[in-house]
């Protein structure tokens, strides 16, 4: 019933008088119920209701309004309830403002940029959460993004509901044909004496057992013709007999971390690339605990996801109890540091023979040490031909 009515209960010692009275008042009763002899349900509208009160009052009966029905007192209802008209309206603002602006960012077409890197300079652009639909795709916005990352040839904005896509276009690297081009020499990474050398362009200048200093030329990108001289890439490898001193030092004590049980907890809330603590303990914690931190997203369904996070991170507190490092430890230690140290400055080769020592110092070991490789000596070195600005 879309009318507006008012449903009461009216208690009398003459109910059919009174109902006379009302009828006489021209007032329109419907679905009257009498309950026993003193009570009776009557239904009005809710502008003779004051009639009806009126009328009941001077003859001393009772009317109790049981309930309300119609538009108007749906609306009078929902007015006294805030919190209900609060959320219609956030619902209504969020309708019309969410979809005129960018709630999530996604990047198409790198192979060769992080995809990260790329987000972020989109953001310091504008591109970012929270941005309008519409200046995201303006040309201002790719011009800005193509001046931040000159790594980048093309870039193009589109919007996919509430979701903005960047394709990109990556520089293509420079070919390999411009590298063989260059014209150089090859040349003694270090002092040595070698022990085979093999030219495949360029001219060799040297000989196995020849002693060779550093800088020196190995392989020249000269060629002699006859009539000209050429210039060319040297290409070739010239392996050699060095020697290298190496000096490593550990310390003569450690400390062994027990778990106490005791544990410690900050949280904070991400918003974007704020971070706002909740956790009123927020110290830098130093080595005696162990971190683990934990990030919690919001994610909608599809995948999307919020840039509103929840950080956790949990501090196990540890006892930490100093120990003695043994000597021949220590000298393990050394010595498979020392290798492994001494063949990632090689390009190529291995250790030959090795003297070593270990000493003590006051609160460290050191070890000394001479070792005879046979390694790749030969590194390319660029040169030009005339004046640099001829």
């Amino acid at each position: 019933m879309s009318r507006s009515i008012i449903r009461a209960e009216l208690t009398g010692a003459d109910i059919p008088g009174t109902l006379q009275k009302l009828t006489e008042a021209d007032v329109t009763l419907y679905d009257t119920q009498f309950q026993d002899d003193l009570t009776a349900l009557i239904t009005c509208e809710p502008g003779d209701f004051r009639k009806v009160q009126s009328i009941c009052g001077k003859r001393g009966d009772r009317v109790t309004i049981l309930h309300r029905q119609g538009l108007y007192w749906n609306l009078r209802a929902i007015l006294g309830r805030p919190i209900l008209i609060a959320g219609f309206a956030l619902i209504l603002f969020l309708s019309l403002f969410l979809p005129s602006r960018i709630l999530f960012v996604e990047v198409e077409g790198c192979d060769n940029t992080p995809q990260r890197k790329i987000l972020e300079t989109a953001a310091n652009c504008g591109i970012r959460f929270g941005a309008s639909r519409r200046s995201v795709r303006s040309e201002k916005m790719k011009n800005a993004l193509l001046e931040a990352m000159p790594e980048l040839q093309w870039a193009g904005v589109n919007t996919k509901g509430c979701t903005a896509v960047i394709t990109v276009r990556e520089r293509t690297t420079i070919s390999q044909s411009a590298e063989v081009r260059e014209l150089s020499h090859i040349v003694a990474l270090t002092d040595a004496r070698i022990t085979s050398c093999t030219a495949t362009r360029g001219t060799l200048i040297c000989t196995p057992g020849q002693g060779v200093v550093a800088g020196q030329i190995l392989i020249s990108g000269f060629t002699d013709t006859g009539l000209t001289i050429r210039a060319d890439r040297a290409e070739g490898e010239v392996y050699g007999q060095t020697m290298r001193n190496f000096r490593g030092i550990t310390p003569s004590q450690w400390h062994s971390a027990v778990k106490t049980g005791s544990q410690m907890k900050k949280i904070s809330l991400l918003l974007g690339k704020k971070r706002i603590n909740l956790w009123k303990d927020s110290g830098i914690w130093d080595a005696t605990c162990d971190r683990m931190y934990e990030e919690y997203y919001i994610t909608l369904p599809g995948g999307y996801r919020l840039p509103l996070a929840l950080a956790v991170e949990r501090f196990s507190v540890r006892d930490l109890t100093p120990r003695e490092f043994p000597q021949i430890d220590a000298e393990a230690l050394l010595l498979e540091f020392a290798e492994s140290s001494l063949k990632q400055t090689m390009v190529a080769g291995s250790i030959n023979s090795r003297w070593v020592s270990v000493t003590p110092e006051p609160g460290i070991w050191i070890l000394t040490g001479e070792y005879r490789c046979t390694e790749m000596i030969g590194i390319r070195q660029r040169f030009q031909i005339g004046e640099k600005n001829g």
